[in-house]
């Protein structure tokens, strides 16, 4: 089957940015010659559904370096990035992907990616799989397993298992240390701002900043917003987290309550209607909007556009909501992940730990998925180290060992004081 891309003239950009990529993700670059050598996914499908630009256009050329056959399709229709779809094309991967996709079209890459009749996923939020046991029930025997990127997924997959509806294992790739303590916090961080500054082109600092939701993404970028010079409220549900933020320097309060005083909003709780019209209703005159979860159901827009007399495209990714009595709210990205929709994402070298997890838990797949149970799996602890000596050791960077005597007195209840 034929790939889908929006204009194959576009390769020669797309490839100028995954050669820069590719010299900036050294886990793979670690993996590279073992995968060429071993050829662990020889004969192999592989599904990939996730954003569809430099860094995971790399990874699906890993793989099929380590003997796989690939498809894949974006996870978000404002992500994918065209030309590195067409240049990702030209390899023989096939791709069902372009930017500004409808729901409809958006829904049938997925289908078209799953039509392959994988062995192996690649999830990111869930989508694919929910095809796969919905659409298309009758391919998924044919699945050996998983792996899911992101919270929001883990979450649907959890919801699955629960129920027991899950008809393959899925690794949570997410809930890997070498993943969740950098993707989602320094990853998210750096990405958000990078994609809200870039449709902006106004200053953090001095302002007020609402993050909604303190788990890994919103502690990442709390903390970035902190550096830019910006006050930070946090809102949350957990108490814990709350408690967290305290301590962590931030300012805790009621959703609705922050929306009085925040300059700038980010939605990070993959949960829906985390703003909606309650809210806008006490925003302040040019309060921005953003969200940073993988749905773009945390800020509700269809209360935005009723609340609005007038909607405007003032910029590349800002819409102007005009409200009556004058006031002005700007959603950005159309309330997408920002730093996807109006960025590049998560920094190469960040997104390169991540994919790490990601080419490993396949090799556990691969070793494993007979013996698994049809549940979300996590990855043995094991694999979060070697990535992450792999990440070091390609910057050549040395760490302490234990000594025996320091092992055994770690794993014995015989030593006190």
């Amino acid at each position: 089957m034929s790939s889908m891309i929006r204009d194959p003239s576009l390769a020669p950009s797309g490839w100028r940015k995954l050669r820069w990529v590719e010299a900036r993700m050294p886990v793979l670059a670690y993996l590279r010659p073992r995968i060429r050598r071993e050829g662990w996914l020889r004969g192999r499908r592989v599904a990939i559904c996730l954003h569809l630009e430099a860094k995971t256009a790399h990874l699906a050329r890993i793989l099929q370096e380590a003997g796989a056959e690939v498809a894949i399709c974006g996870s978000n229709p404002l992500s994918t990035q065209d030309d590195v779809a067409a240049a990702l094309a030209e390899t023989g991967v096939r791709v069902y992907a372009w930017h500004g996709a409808d729901t409809a079209q958006y829904r049938e890459f997925i289908r078209r990616t799953v039509e392959f009749g994988p062995e192996l996923v690649i999830d990111d939020g869930g989508d694919l799989v929910n095809v796969l046991h919905n659409e298309r029930a009758d391919l998924a025997d044919g699945v050996l397993g998983g792996s899911e990127e992101t919270t929001t997924g883990v979450q649907r997959l959890r919801a699955m298992a629960a129920e027991g509806a899950l008809r393959f294992p899925m690794i949570a790739a997410n809930d890997s240390r070498a993943k969740y303590l950098f993707d989602n916090r320094y990853g998210t961080g750096q990405s958000v701002w990078d994609g809200i500054m870039r449709s902006t082109n106004l200053v953090v600092a001095g302002k007020t900043v609402v993050v909604i939701g303190y788990g890994w993404c919103g502690k990442g970028v709390a903390l970035r917003a902190r550096g830019l010079g910006a006050r930070v409220v946090v809102c949350e549900v957990d108490p814990v987290a709350a408690n967290e933020a305290l301590l962590d320097g931030c300012e805790v309060m009621p959703s609705l309550k922050a929306a009085e005083v925040g300059d700038i909003f980010i939605t990070v709780t993959g949960c829906r209607d985390a703003l909606a019209a309650p809210h806008f209703e006490r925003m302040k005159d040019g309060a921005l909007l953003a969200n940073a979860g993988h749905f773009d159901v945390e800020i509700n827009k269809h209360d935005l556009r009723r609340l609005a007399q007038e909607v405007e495209q003032v910029r590349p990714h800002v819409e102007a909501y005009r409200l009556a009595g004058g006031r002005t709210l700007y959603l950005l990205a159309e309330g997408r992940l920002v730093n996807l929709a109006a960025g590049d994402g998560h920094p190469a070298e960040i997104m390169d730990m991540s994919f790490g997890v990601q080419v490993l838990a396949l090799r556990y797949l691969v070793e494993h998925a007979r013996k698994l149970p049809r549940d979300v799996i996590r990855l043995p602890g094991e694999v979060d180290e070697a990535v992450c000596r792999m990440r070091l050791e390609a910057l050549g960077i040395a760490i302490d060992t234990l000594t025996p005597e320091q092992q055994a007195y770690l794993s014995s209840w015989q030593e006190g004081t």
